[in-house]
C-alpha cells in the first residue's frame, strides 16, 4: 500500500514496510474525497434529456475515452509493488448475498456492465466503461477514477455524467441513470495518483426519456426554445427555381412565408462587391440585369423602420410590406401569439361607426429584401422546425434493475478474473480491432510480476494479459464470475493499456489494486442516498 503524506516540509510517498506501518492511521476523512454531480432533480432531468432528445444523438456522438495515446501504451515494469493493508474481505452481489451457484463453462456477459458518458472539459462527448455494484440503496457505480475526474486539465468532474447499462447504438434498454456524488480516493482527487484511478459514483433513479415531435411555424420555435425549450430545424435542400416560385406561392402574405416550412437562400461567397452605383444602374434599366438579385427576410417592425427608406442614404435594402385583411379568428390567434413572441408582425382591429364593436381585422408583416451579387454561388433550401415535448418516466433504482456485482479487496494475486469493457480505439500500430458497440471479455491470472507503469509512475497495479483497447476502461475486473447467475465481485477496474513485447499492439491491461482504503471508499458511497429524478 502506497501512502501520500503532507509534513510541515512537504510530500513523503511511503510504500513497503513504511506504508503497512502507516495503514493504521489512515482514516476515512484522509482517505475519502467526495465531489457532486447532478446537484438536483431538475439538473438531473436535464442532464439525461440532453443525451437521449433526438434518439439518442448525443450518445451515438460520443467517442471513446482519450485519456492514454500512443506514447502512454508502454512496458509494465516490476519496480513497487502491492501490499495489502486488512484481511481480505468481500460484499456479496445483489440478490446473491445467500446463495451459492454451480459452475459453468459458457461466458456469459453480465447485465450490470455499460457505458458511462460525459463531456470533458473541451466539451467533447466521451465514454467509458462501467458496471453496476452492489450498495445498501442500489444505486452505485464501479469505474476508472479518470472516467470521474478530468486529469488531462486539472479539471472538476467530468460534465453531465450519466452510466447506461445494456447499452447499444442509442439505445438505454434499462434507463439513463445520472450521476449525483462521486467518490474517489482522496489520492486521486488531489494528487492524480493513478495507484488510486477508481471511482464509485451515486445515481439517481433511472428515468426513461420520450419526446413527441411536433412541427411548428417559424416563430412558434423561435418562442419555444427562447423559453428554454426543445427543438431543431430540419433543411431540405431545394432548386432555384422552387425557391423563386416561393415568392409567387406567397405573394403579399410575405416571401417565404407559410405555416409548414420557411424557405431559405444563403450566399457562401460574401457579395461585398455589390455597389450602389451597379445597383441604381439596375433599377434605372441602365445596368446588366444578371448584376444583382433580391432575397428577403421577415423582421420586426423596429427592424423594418431601422433599415432606411430606399437607396438615396446608401442602404442596400428594399423594404416590403403590406396590410391584409384577416378573420376575427386568426387577428385573437395572431394577438396571442405577438404577446408570447411567437408573430413578428402587427394586427390591428377596426371599429365600426360606433367606435366601439369591431367589423375587420388586419394584420401586417414587415420584410426586408437585401441585393447581393447574383453571380455570387447561391444555396437554396427550405427549413421545417419541429419543437419537442419532453416527458421522462421513472425507471426505478439500478440495482433493482440490472443488479450488482459484489466487491472484494486484498485479495491475492494469481487468481482468475473476468474482466468485461466496451474496446473501441485501435492500437498503438493503427490495427483497429474493435468497434466499441458490444462488449467484450478477457480472462486469465492476475500477475503479481509485472505492477508498475512509467506512463503515470505507477507502483502498485496488477495486470492482466488481455488485448482490449481505451473504451474498455473503467471496466471491471470480476473475482469468482459465476456464469449462470451473471455475478461475480469487483476486485479492479481497467485503468491502464500496456504493449509488454513492444510490438505496437496492446497485450496487457492493468488495474489499481484494491485494499482496504479502497474498501473505505467504496463503503462511503455504498451507504449514500440519492433518490428520484421525477
Amino acid at each position: 500500500m502506497k501512502r501520500i503524506l503532507i509534513p510541515a516540509g512537504g510530500i513523503v510517498m511511503a510504500t513497503g514496510l513504511l506504508a503497512a506501518g502507516l495503514a493504521g492511521t489512515a482514516t476515512a476523512d484522509t482517505v475519502v474525497a467526495k465531489d457532486n454531480m447532478a446537484t438536483s432533480a431538475a439538473n438531473a432531468k436535464a442532464i439525461a434529456q440532453f443525451w437521449a432528445e433526438n434518439n439518442g444523438a448525443a450518445l451515438k456522438a460520443a467517442k471513446e475515452s482519450n485519456v492514454w495515446d500512443k506514447t502512454d501504451v508502454a512496458q509494465l515494469q516490476s519496480k513497487g509493488g502491492y501490499s495489502s493493508d486488512t484481511k481480505p474481505g468481500s460484499t456479496a452481489p445483489i440478490g446473491e448475498e445467500k446463495k451459492t451457484s454451480s459452475k459453468v463453462q459458457n461466458v456469459n456477459m453480465p447485465k450490470t456492465i455499460g457505458k458511462v458518458f460525459f463531456v470533458n472539459d473541451k466539451g467533447e462527448k466521451k465514454w467509458c466503461s462501467a458496471t453496476s455494484i452492489q450498495s445498501k440503496y442500489r444505486n452505485l457505480v464501479a469505474t476508472a477514477g479518470h472516467c470521474v475526474y478530468d486529469t488531462a486539465t486539472n479539471s472538476d468532474v467530468m460534465d453531465k455524467w450519466v452510466f447506461v447499462p445494456g447499452y447499444y447504438q442509442g439505445k438505454a434498454p434499462f434507463g439513463i441513470y445520472v450521476g449525483k456524488q462521486a467518490f474517489t480516493h482522496y489520492d486521486f482527487d488531489v494528487y492524480e495518483d493513478y495507484d488510486r484511478d477508481y471511482a464509485f459514483v451515486t445515481v439517481y433513479n433511472g428515468v426513461s426519456v420520450d419526446g413527441k415531435t411536433t412541427k411548428v411555424t417559424p416563430s412558434e420555435y423561435r418562442s419555444h426554445v427562447a423559453k428554454g425549450g426543445v427543438g431543431f430545424v430540419k433543411e431540405t435542400p431545394i432548386t432555384k427555381d422552387e425557391f423563386d416560385a416561393g415568392y409567387e406561392k406567397y405573394g403579399d402574405a410575405g416571401p417565404f412565408k407559410s405555416k409548414a416550412a420557411d424557405p431559405k437562400v444563403e450566399t457562401v461567397a460574401k457579395p461585398a462587391d455589390v455597389s450602389n452605383s451597379n445597383i441604381d444602374a439596375y433599377i434605372r434599366g441602365e445596368g446588366p440585369t444578371e448584376g444583382v438579385r433580391l432575397t428577403g427576410a421577415e423582421v420586426y417592425k423596429s427592424q423594418y423602420t431601422a433599415a432606411g427608406t430606399g437607396w438615396d442614404n446608401g442602404d442596400k435594402f428594399e423594404r416590403l410590406s403590406k396590410e391584409l385583411p384577416i378573420s376575427k379568428e386568426e387577428y385573437e390567434q395572431l394577438k396571442d401569439a405577438k404577446g408570447d413572441g411567437k408573430f413578428m408582425g402587427e394586427v390591428r382591429a377596426q371599429l365600426g361607426d360606433d367606435k366601439k364593436t369591431e367589423i375587420a381585422w388586419f394584420k401586417q408583416q414587415y420584410f426586408i429584401k437585401k441585393w447581393v451579387k447574383s453571380t455570387a454561388q447561391m444555396k437554396y433550401w427550405v427549413e421545417d422546425y419541429y419543437v419537442v415535448d419532453i416527458s421522462a418516466a421513472d425507471k426505478g433504482r439500478l440495482g433493482d434493475n440490472v443488479g450488482g456485482q459484489g466487491f472484494s479487496w486484498n485479495q491475492p494475486t494469481g487468481k482468475y478474473v473476468r474482466v468485461f469493457g466496451y474496446p473501441a480505439a485501435p492500437h498503438p500500430d493503427g490495427n483497429k480491432n474493435y468497434t466499441g458497440v458490444t462488449p467484450k471479455w478477457c480472462y486469465g491470472k492476475t500477475s503479481s510480476k509485472l505492477q508498475g507503469s512509467a506512463a503515470k509512475k505507477i507502483e502498485e497495479h496488477v495486470a492482466l494479459k488481455c488485448a482490449m483497447t481505451e473504451g474498455a476502461d473503467g471496466g471491471p475486473w470480476l473475482y469468482n464470475y459465476k456464469n449462470d447467475k451473471r455475478l461475480g465481485y469487483v476486485n479492479g477496474v481497467i485503468s491502464t493499456f500496456n504493449d509488454q513485447d513492444k510490438n505496437g499492439r496492446v497485450d496487457y491491461v492493468s488495474s489499481p489494486y484494491f485494499d482496504g482504503e479502497t474498501n473505505t471508499v467504496y463503503k462511503a458511497a455504498a451507504a449514500s442516498w440519492s433518490g428520484k429524478i421525477v
